[in-house]
C-alpha cells in the first residue's frame, strides 16, 4: 500500500466501496485513515456494527489489499451499491417532490475516470414524440460544482438523459441521481462532468418523471426501448435500472411496449413497472452471442436461438446500451458464476402447477434462487420467467400435493406432480432458504480441526451442526435425534446460520477438542453391532443417540465416578487449567457445575475458570449451566462380553427366496465356520486364512431352527440377513447345533432383550411394529416364537406374551406387508421391513396360530379360553336352532359335516357360520363329533374313570362335592369348555317343550360322545344328567347370571318362533321397550309403537336405527331386514332406537336413482378388527355408484377412458352405509357417511371401514338415498319371508304416513316394485 493510499481518509475509501454508511461507525472507532483500518479484524467490524457477511469480506478484502488500483482503473468494475433495504422494489418519486438533477453530457463508456476534466456538451437528438422528430440543444462548457445546486421546482425535466458507462457511476453523483446526502467524488476525480442544459421547446412528453436515486440504492434513469418485456441489466458488478420498449411480434406485426429493465452480470431482466419486486422475464447473459445496433435509436440482443429487439428514446442512450451490454456479455467470464451457453446449475428441477395459470412451469432450485420458466426448452436456452430470493422466503406445506412459498411481496402457490415429489420439492427449497441465510465462515474454521469434518456420531461427511454443550460437531440428519433429547441434554446449533452463538471462544473449544478426542469419551464403549454408518435409518440414529448422550452408555467413566464430593473438588481445580476435556468428562460423569468453590471471591467453578483467565473452560461451563446430568447407574455400564464359537458345519448355498423344498445332503458342503467379534465367518476348511463369506451380527436380522426331519441334516438353522439373502446350515450333532444356535443369536440380540434367548425358541429376530395407541411411528421390537407364543421386547417396554391361537384375528395385508395380530384390546401391526424374512415370520405365525393337534389346548381358543370351534357351534345352534326338534339326536349330512370339521381344523377363527348357509343339524354333528375324537377326552384319560363312579353316589350334597373336586382338578382349558357346554345344554332342556330335547334325551346323546365310550350303559349318561341338573350348584353360578339365563329361557319359552329378548331403545335413551328381536324392522317398530299407544301423523316417517355410540354413526334398517342378525354383531356400544326420519322428505326425491357420480373426500381407516390402510388426511377421489359395484378413482378425467382402471371398486352388496362420521378424525365437513366393507368369502373374510365427506347436506342425503335404493333393491331378491299385515310397518326408504290403509298400501306397493312408490302418482305427493 503506498503513502498516498494510506493517508486516503476513511470517507473517500468508503465512497469508492459504496459503504458510505459506515463513515460514522468508523469515525465513532477512532479510524480515519486508510492506514488505520489495515488491521481490522471480522469480531472488531461486528463490534462496530457492520455485520453483513458481504460487506465485511469486501471491506476486508480491500483494506488488506497492496493497492487501490482495482477500485479507480476502469478494467476491474465498481462493487454493488448496497441496497437499504433488501430485496425491495424500486422507489418512485414525483417530480413535484424530487425534480429532476441537472442532466449530463453523454461521455463514451470507454474514456478513462482519470481523463474527464470539463468537456464540452454536444448537440444530440432526442425523440420527443412517436413522430421522430428532433431538436438540437446545446451549452456552454463548465465545471460541475463538488455539491450540485438544487434545481428550481419550474426546472423542466429533460426528455431523454444519457446513459453512463459504469466507470462513471462509481463515485460521483451524475445527471442520474439526486441524493439528499453530498455526493463523495472519487479519489482520482477532482471534477464532475457538466450537467446539460434543459430542453427546450414544448413540454416533456413520453416517458415519466425521472426515478429519485436514494443513497445507496440501484442506479435509475429513463430510457425508451422495445420490448415486451421489462428487462434490468447490470454491467458486471454495478447494476442499471431504466425504462425500454421491447418489440413484439403481435398478429404479424411489430409492437413496442414500455417495461423496466435491469441488467446484472447474469441475468437481463424486464418488469412490468419499476415497483414490481418479481419480474416478467428474464435473458441469461450467458446466452447472449451478439449486440448491436440495427436501424434508428433500435438495438437487438441475439441468444443462440432468440433474438430480442429493444429501442431507446435517444441514438445516444442506444449507443450506452449497446455499449454496456457488450462489456457485460464479453466481460463476463470474469464476473458471472454461470458458464457461457450452458444451462443453470441446479439442486432440483422439475415441472410445478403454479396457481392461477392453466399450465405448469419449469422449476429450478438453484443455490439460495428459485427459478421459473415457461418450460424445459426455455430453461435449456437461458430465457426464463423470474427468479425468487429465497433469503426472504418461506415453505408452507398447504395440501397432500400442495405448498406455499411467501415471500413479503407475494405468495407463490405450487402444486407437485404426486406427495412424494412435493416431498422432495419442501426439501429442496428449505435447503436453498438455509443456504440463503447461511455463512460457512464458522464451519471452515470448525473444520480446519480433521476430526470435526466428520460426523461424531455416523461418520458423515462436512457436518453442519453442533451440539455445543457436548462439543461435538455433527450431520444434518444426526442433529434431528439430537433436538429430540431437548435442550436440556443437547443444544443444537448451526456452523452455518447461528452466526452470533459462535463467540471466538467457542470455536476455540472445538478446535481445541475436536470429534475425535471428544469421543474418546463420548464413544469409548461402542460395541461394533451398535454403531452408526452414514446410512444408518433414523430408528437406528434415535436408539444409538439417546444411549449416547441421555444414557451415557458408551462413556469412558472417570475414576472418581460416584463420588460427588470428589467429583466437584476435581471440577474446580480443573476449570484452574487449560485441560477441557478433563473438564468435559468431569461434568458428564456427575460433577455439578453449579457447586461451591468455597472462596467468596470465586463462588461458582464459571467464576474461577474466569478468575485465571481460562477463556474456554468458562465457554465449556457457561453451556453446561443448565444440563440435565446423565442416568447415574450405580454399575457402570460394561460392553458385552464378545461371543465366540468356531466348529464344523454343513452350508448350501445362500438364496434369496425362502426354502420350499427339502435339501439333500448333496447339497449341502462341510465349511469351518467362526464366529468372533460380532462376525459370522465361513472357510472352506480349517486351514484356510481368507474366509468364503462372512456376517456380520449387526445384519443379521433373524434365526430360524428348523424342525428336525426339515432337511437331509438332522438340525438346521437359517439366518437371514439386511440384504436380503437367506443361509442354510446343518450338522448332526443335537449338542452342536444347540450351541451355534445360542451363540449366534446371542451376537445380534441386544441385552434389552436378553430374556428371549433363555427361552427354546424357533425363530427370533428383528421386526418393525405399531400398536393400537400409536399408529403414526414404528417401533423396533425383538420376537420370539415358542409353540403358539409369540414373546416380543419392543423398545422402552418391557417383555409381553402373545398367545397366537386367543387371537381374535390374524390376517396379512399383501399390499402393504403388515401382519395383523388382534387381541383383547389390542391390536399388533407386524410390518414387512424385508420380505424374505417376513414371509418366513408371516408362515411361521399362522401355523402357530393354527390347531396344533387333537387336545384341548392345541386348538384355536377364545379369550376365556373355550375352542373356537365349541363357541362357534354353541352361538349358531342357541341363536339358529335352539328350538329345532330333536335337536342333537338327528345327524347331519356326512358330507357337510366332514368339511365343517376340516375347515375349522384349519383355521376355526376364519370360519363364520352363517343362517341359511350352514343347517343346523350339520353343525350340532359336528360339535358331537370334536368331542368323541378329542384326544385324552373332555374328562382327560385319568379322570374319566372317577367322573364315572361319581355318578353312582347316592348321597345328592357328597356327589355334588365329588363333581367340584373334579372339576378343579382338570385343567384350565377343559374345564372352562365343560362349563359352556354345560350351561348351554342347560339352556336347551330348559326349552324341551319346543325341541323335544329334555335332560334324559341330552344325557343319551352326549354320555358316550364326552366320555368316549360305547355307550351300552347309561353310566356316562347318568354322569351328563348329573352336570346339566345340577348345573347351578356344582359350577357355582351367580344367582344374577341365573337369573337372567332363566329370564331368556322363560321369553323364549312363551315367544312364537323362540325368540331372543332384546332392548330397543324409543326416541331417545331413557325410555327402553323389552320386546322380541327375532323379527323384521317393520314388525319391531309397529310393536313398540303399539306398546306405547304413538299415533303416527301425517308426514311424520318412523324408522328402527341401528346406533353405534363409539362410532358416531347410525343406520335406518330396511324394512325387511331381520333384527337378530343385528343384535347378534352388536357391540357394547350399539343399540336399536325407534325414532322419527325427519330427512325423509327431502330424500324422497333421489329414491328413484339407481346411479350416482361425483367428488367426495375419501379416508380409509384400519377397522376395530385392524384391516385396511391408515391415511393422515381426507383426500378428493371421485366415486362412481352403479346398481353393482362402487369404484373410486384419483381423478375425474381418468372415468372417461375406459382402459383406466379404478383405484378401488367394491361391490354393492357388501357395503353398509351409515351416517356420519367420529369427530376425531376431524372431518372436513359436517356431512359424512361412514361405509363398512364386508367380505362374504369364507375362505379370507375381510373387513374395512372408511369414510366419505360431502361439501353439503344436500350431497350427502342424495349419495345416501342413492346407496339405499340400490342396496334394498338387493335386499328384496333375497328375502324371502313375506312382510306381516300390520298397522305401522316402518322401513327405511317406506316411511308409513297417514291412515292406516295408505300405510298398507305403501308396504305392499314397495314389495311389488320397488321403485313405483317414488313415481308422482302415488301416495306420496
Amino acid at each position: 500500500m503506498s503513502q498516498s493510499e494510506a493517508s486516503m481518509t476513511v470517507l473517500d475509501w468508503l465512497g469508492v466501496l459504496r459503504l458510505e454508511q459506515y463513515t460514522e461507525a468508523f469515525q465513532t472507532a477512532g479510524l480515519t485513515t486508510l492506514g488505520e483500518c489495515r488491521s481490522l479484524t471480522q469480531d472488531q467490524l461486528e463490534q462496530m456494527g457492520i455485520s453483513l457477511p458481504g460487506h465485511q469480506r469486501r471491506i476486508l478484502a480491500k483494506s488488506s489489499s497492496s493497492s487501490l488500483t482495482s477500485l479507480t482503473s476502469d478494467a476491474p468494475l465498481p462493487p454493488v451499491p448496497p441496497r437499504s433495504t433488501p430485496n425491495c422494489p424500486p422507489q418512485r418519486f414525483t417530480a413535484a417532490l424530487s425534480p429532476s438533477p441537472p442532466p449530463r453530457t453523454p461521455v463514451s463508456p470507454k474514456l478513462d475516470r482519470n481523463a474527464i476534466q470539463t468537456p464540452t456538451v454536444q448537440n444530440r437528438s432526442v425523440s420527443q414524440s412517436s413522430t421522430s422528430t428532433s431538436t438540437s440543444s446545446t451549452s456552454t462548457s463548465t465545471q460541475a460544482p463538488l455539491h450540485p445546486p438544487d434545481p428550481s421546482p419550474s426546472q423542466c425535466r429533460p426528455q431523454s438523459l444519457a446513459f453512463l458507462p459504469p466507470a462513471l457511476h462509481s463515485g460521483s453523483n451524475g445527471g442520474r441521481k439526486n441524493s439528499p446526502v453530498s455526493p463523495i467524488p472519487s479519489p482520482t476525480e477532482s471534477q464532475s462532468a457538466p450537467p446539460l442544459p434543459p430542453k427546450t421547446g414544448a413540454a416533456p412528453k413520453g416517458p415519466p418523471p425521472v426515478p429519485q436515486r436514494l443513497p445507496y440504492d440501484n442506479c435509475k434513469t429513463s430510457v425508451c426501448c422495445c420490448s415486451k418485456n421489462i428487462i434490468c441489466f447490470q454491467s458486471f458488478e454495478c447494476e442499471y435500472t431504466v425504462f425500454l420498449f421491447v418489440c413484439v411480434l403481435i398478429d404479424r406485426a411489430l409492437y413496442y411496449q414500455r417495461r423496466w429493465v435491469k441488467l446484472d452480470v447474469d441475468y437481463l431482466r424486464y418488469f412490468d413497472n419499476d415497483k414490481e419486486v418479481y419480474s416478467k422475464g428474464i435473458i441469461s447473459t450467458a446466452f447472449i452471442t451478439n449486440v448491436s445496433s440495427v436501424g434508428e435509436l433500435k438495438f437487438e440482443v441475439v441468444t443462440s436461438n432468440r433474438t430480442f429487439i429493444f429501442r431507446a428514446e435517444s441514438e445516444a442512450e442506444r449507443n450506452d446500451w449497446v455499449t454496456v451490454l457488450q462489456d457485460c456479455t464479453g466481460g463476463r467470464s470474469r464476473h458471472s458464476t454461470m458458464n457461457p451457453n450452458s444451462p443453470l446449475s441446479s439442486d432440483f428441477q422439475g415441472y410445478l402447477e403454479l396457481r392461477g395459470l392453466r399450465s405448469k412451469l419449469y422449476t429450478v432450485v438453484a443455490s439460495d434462487k428459485v427459478f421459473l420458466y415457461k418450460n424445459m426448452e426455455d430453461y435449456r436456452i437461458g430465457v426464463g420467467i423470474t427468479s425468487i430470493d429465497m433469503n426472504v422466503g418461506n415453505v408452507k406445506v398447504t395440501d397432500r400435493r400442495s405448498f406455499d412459498l411467501t415471500t413479503p411481496y407475494r405468495i407463490f402457490s405450487f402444486m407437485a406432480e404426486s406427495e412424494q415429489l412435493k416431498e422432495q420439492w419442501v426439501d429442496a427449497m428449505h435447503n436453498a432458504i438455509g443456504e440463503a441465510l447461511s455463512n460457512s465462515e464458522v464451519a471452515d474454521q470448525i473444520w480446519m480441526e480433521r476430526s470435526n469434518s466428520l460426523c461424531a456420531d455416523c461418520g458423515a461427511p462436512k457436518p453442519e451442526w453442533a451440539a455445543i454443550n457436548l462439543c461435538v460437531v455433527v450431520c444434518k440428519r444426526c442433529a434431528g435425534q439430537h433436538r429430540g433429547l431437548g435442550p436440556s441434554i443437547s443444544k443444537v446449533r448451526s456452523l452455518k446460520m447461528d452466526r452470533k452463538v459462535w463467540t471466538e471462544e467457542l470455536i476455540q473449544v472445538f478446535l481445541s477438542l475436536g470429534n475425535e478426542r471428544v469421543n474418546s469419551f463420548w464413544a469409548a464403549n461402542v460395541p461394533p453391532s451398535e454403531a452408526l454408518t452414514p446410512s444408518s435409518c433414523s430408528e437406528e440414529r434415535r436408539r444409538f443417540i439417546t444411549n449416547k448422550y441421555r444414557q451415557g452408555k458408551y462413556r469412558k467413566y472417570h475414576p472418581l465416578y460416584g463420588n460427588q464430593k470428589e467429583l466437584d473438588n476435581a471440577l474446580c481445580i480443573n476449570v484452574q487449567s487449560s485441560d477441557v476435556l478433563e473438564t468435559l468428562s468431569l461434568i458428564f460423569c456427575g460433577a455439578d457445575v453449579n457447586c461451591s468453590t468455597g472462596m467468596p471471591s470465586c463462588p461458582s467453578p464459571l467464576s474461577l475458570a474466569k478468575a485465571h483467565s481460562q477463556l474456554l473452560q468458562a465457554e465449556l461451563i457457561k453451556n453446561n449451566l443448565n444440563t440435565v446430568g446423565l442416568a447415574m447407574d450405580v454399575n457402570p455400564y460394561s460392553p458385552p462380553l464378545c461371543v465366540s464359537h468356531n466348529g464344523f458345519l454343513y452350508k448350501t448355498a445362500s438364496m434369496a427366496r425362502a426354502i420350499t423344498e427339502r435339501k439333500a445332503r448333496e447339497e449341502f458342503s462341510r465349511r469351518w465356520c467362526t464366529l468372533n467379534d460380532g462376525t459370522f465367518s465361513y472357510y472352506e476348511s480349517d486351514k484356510n486364512s481368507n474366509p468364503n463369506g462372512a456376517l456380520k451380527a449387526s445384519e443379521i436380522v433373524c434365526l430360524a431352527v428348523d424342525a428336525s426331519d426339515r432337511h437331509g441334516y438332522d438340525h438346521t438353522f437359517e439366518l437371514y440377513s439386511e440384504s436380503e439373502r437367506l443361509y442354510l446350515f446343518g450338522t448332526d450333532d443335537a449338542d452342536s447345533h444347540k450351541e451355534w444356535v445360542k451363540s449366534i443369536a446371542k451376537s445380534f440380540i441386544p441385552a434389552s432383550a436378553e430374556p428371549l434367548l433363555r427361552l427354546g425358541f424357533e425363530r427370533i429376530g428383528r421386526l418393525k411394529c405399531k400398536d393400537g395407541l400409536n399408529l403414526q411411528t414404528s417401533k423396533v421390537g425383538w420376537f420370539a416364537l415358542v409353540g403358539s407364543t409369540l414373546h416380543a421386547y419392543l423398545e422402552d417396554s418391557r417383555g409381553e406374551e402373545i398367545h397366537l391361537r386367543k387371537l381374535n384375528e390374524l390376517s396379512i395385508q399383501q399390499d402393504n406387508e403388515v401382519l395383523v395380530l388382534v387381541e383383547r384390546g389390542r391390536t399388533l401391526y407386524i410390518e414387512g421391513e424385508r420380505k424374505l424374512d417376513f414371509s418366513g415370520w408371516c408362515g411361521a405365525i399362522q401355523i402357530a396360530a393354527g390347531s396344533g393337534g387333537d387336545t384341548l389346548s392345541q386348538q384355536q381358543l377364545t379369550e376365556t379360553d373355550i375352542p373356537i370351534i365349541v363357541h362357534s357351534c354353541i352361538g349358531y345352534i342357541t341363536q339358529c336352532g335352539l328350538t329345532s326338534e330333536g335337536i342333537y339326536r338327528k345327524s347331519g349330512v356326512n358330507s357337510r359335516v366332514a368339511a365343517l370339521c376340516e375347515r375349522f381344523r384349519r383355521d376355526a377363527r376364519s370360519l363364520c357360520l352363517r343362517e341359511g348357509e350352514h343347517q343346523v343339524d350339520d353343525v350340532s354333528t359336528t360339535l358331537k363329533r370334536f368331542f368323541r375324537e378329542l384326544e385324552e377326552g373332555l374328562f382327560t384319560s385319568e379322570d374319566a374313570k372317577t367322573w364315572l363312579s361319581t355318578a353312582s353316589i347316592q348321597d345328592e350334597s357328597m356327589k355334588i362335592s365329588q363333581y367340584q373336586m373334579l372339576l378343579n382338578r382338570l385343567p384350565h382349558v377343559n374345564k372352562a369348555t365343560l362349563q359352556a357346554l354345560i350351561n348351554h345344554l342347560y339352556c336347551v332342556q330348559r326349552v324341551s317343550d319346543l325341541n323335544q330335547m329334555n335332560l334324559h334325551n341330552l344325557a343319551i346323546v352326549f354320555g358316550p360322545t364326552l366320555f368316549q365310550t360305547d355307550g351300552k350303559d347309561y353310566t356316562a349318561g347318568r354322569a351328563i344328567e348329573d352336570l346339566i341338573q345340577h348345573y347351578i350348584h356344582i359350577f357355582e353360578v351367580r344367582v344374577r347370571a341365573h337369573a337372567r339365563a332363566s329370564y331368556i329361557m322363560l321369553c323364549i319359552s312363551t315367544t312364537p318362533g323362540g325368540h331372543i329378548i332384546c332392548t330397543v331403545y324409543l326416541e331417545e335413551k331413557k325410555e327402553t321397550a323389552t320386546i322380541p328381536g327375532s323379527m323384521t324392522a317393520a314388525e319391531l317398530t309397529c310393536e313398540v309403537l303399539d306398546r306405547r299407544n304413538i299415533p303416527v301423523k301425517d308426514k311424520e316417517y318412523w324408522s328402527c336405527w341401528e346406533v353405534c355410540n363409539k362410532e358416531e354413526m347410525e343406520r335406518p334398517l330396511h324394512y325387511q331386514e331381520r333384527v337378530l342378525p343385528i343384535l347378534h354383531s352388536f357391540g357394547t356400544e350399539s343399540h336399536l332406537l325407534i325414532k322419527k326420519y325427519h330427512s325423509m322428505e327431502a330424500m324422497i326425491c333421489y329414491l328413484v336413482d339407481v346411479s350416482k357420480h361425483g367428488l367426495m373426500k375419501f379416508r380409509e381407516e384400519r377397522s376395530i378388527l385392524g384391516l385396511g390402510r391408515t391415511t393422515g388426511s381426507f383426500n378428493d377421489r371421485y366415486f362412481i355408484l352403479t346398481s353393482n359395484s362402487l369404484r373410486m378413482y384419483k381423478e375425474v378425467r381418468v372415468r372417461l377412458t375406459e382402459s383406466n382402471r379404478p383405484e378401488r371398486e367394491w361391490p354393492v352388496k357388501n357395503l353398509k352405509v351409515y351416517l356420519g362420521i367420529k369427530k376425531r378424525l376431524r372431518p372436513p365437513t359436517c356431512w359424512g357417511l361412514t361405509v363398512v366393507y364386508e367380505s362374504k368369502k369364507q375362505e379370507k373374510p375381510e373387513k374395512q371401514q372408511w369414510y366419505l365427506c360431502c361439501d353439503t347436506q344436500p350431497e350427502m342425503r342424495e349419495w345416501f338415498a342413492t346407496f339405499l335404493s340400490i342396496q334394498d333393491g338387493l335386499q328384496q331378491t333375497r328375502v324371502s319371508r313375506a312382510l306381516p299385515d300390520t298397522r305401522h310397518g316402518n322401513v327405511s326408504l317406506i316411511p308409513l304416513r297417514g291412515s292406516e290403509n295408505e300405510m298398507r298400501n305403501s308396504v305392499a306397493a314397495f314389495s311389488q316394485d320397488p321403485l313405483a312408490v317414488s313415481q308422482p302418482t302415488n301416495h306420496w305427493d
